[in-house]
């Protein structure tokens, strides 16, 4: 798969997440659902791997990614973003979160040693300021309460773990390790981690049977989980964690053109407004170079790539 399209269907996908998401609040607890939804993915992820002949065979030091990926990426950052919503609203969540793309420049400056291209700062100051613009209606009228206070922490320490998350997937894959099995492995132990949180925290393991809540968390984890982080990790391997992150500024307007189109949205000035905005940022910093201590495969967005791991 090329650069472009991995990048538009995970986009598109996590675009729409958003929607199923609300579902999935209720009768089963947080924990329990996200336990629900990575068991079940990693469950699709060890079969597809089975049926393409694919080892999921790997050494101790091997799994210590797995492990971490699991606790970062598909454990802990998606309970800090359920969990935020119960204290501030989606739009503030979705800024809390759209903070993921500054920290995974940082990051990668970090533990990466990438020299970030001036270009990406630009694009994501873009991103950013058109996140906010997009939901300026709702945050002008927000009082910064403790509870506001509360949901913002909570909301960008998922964003923080989250990107760890990414260093710790684009680590795996300078070391050759196949983006398909680490996630496998990672759903399993990110699956499971909340297996224990939820028992930890005397929760009970219900089931909803409503049609609503089964069709969501098959979407979730078919779609949300299994399609679109394959395709984000493997976008992620080849062109950086600075520039696929700026994928999280994109979500929320695949959300807000989704709202208009089917639940009668009116578009305003601050939403086209914000929708330039991002798409402005977006170009800067896709079509930016690759950062200059990449290695292993990262490459230009547009640019069709030779790797095996899509």
């Amino acid at each position: 798969m090329t650069n472009l399209l991995l990048y538009t269907v995970t986009v598109l996908i996590w675009g729409s997440t958003w929607y199923a998401i609300e579902f999935q609040l209720g009768i089963v607890a947080i924990e329990v659902s996200l336990a629900y939804r990575y068991l079940l993915a990693a469950a699709l992820m060890f079969a597809w791997c089975g049926l393409r002949g694919k080892s999921l065979r790997f050494d101790r030091a091997t799994h210590r990614y797995f492990i971490l990926m699991g606790c970062f990426l598909f454990g802990l950052n998606y309970l800090a973003a359920y969990s935020a919503q119960i204290y501030i609203t989606s739009a503030l969540n979705a800024i809390g979160f759209s903070a993921m793309l500054w920290m995974n420049i940082i990051n990668a400056r970090m533990f990466l040693g990438r020299r970030i291209e001036p270009r990406t700062y630009i694009g994501a100051v873009l991103g950013i300021v058109g996140i906010i613009v997009l939901f300026w209606p709702e945050i002008k009228d927000v009082s910064w309460s403790d509870q506001i206070l509360i949901g913002a922490v909570i909301s960008l320490t998922g964003a923080y773990l989250a990107s760890i998350g990414n260093i710790v997937s684009q680590s795996a894959q300078q070391k050759k390790i196949p983006v398909m099995q680490s996630n496998a492995w990672g759903m399993l132990y990110g699956g499971l981690l909340m297996v224990i949180v939820a028992l930890t925290q005397g929760r009970i393991f219900v089931f909803d049977n409503s049609p609503s809540y089964i069709i969501s968390l098959l979407f979730l984890a078919v779609f949300g989980s299994v399609v679109a982080f394959g395709c984000y990790l493997t976008l992620l391997g080849r062109i950086g964690v600075e520039r696929a992150g700026y994928a999280v500024v994109m979500f929320p307007m695949v959300a807000v053109i989704l709202s208009a189109l089917f639940e009668g949205l009116e578009l305003e000035f601050h939403i086209y407004l914000g929708v330039a905005l991002a798409l402005a940022g977006n170009v800067a910093i896709l079509t930016s170079r690759p950062p200059m201590r990449a290695k292993n495969g990262d490459r230009h967005l547009f640019s069709r790539s030779k790797s095996g791991n899509s």
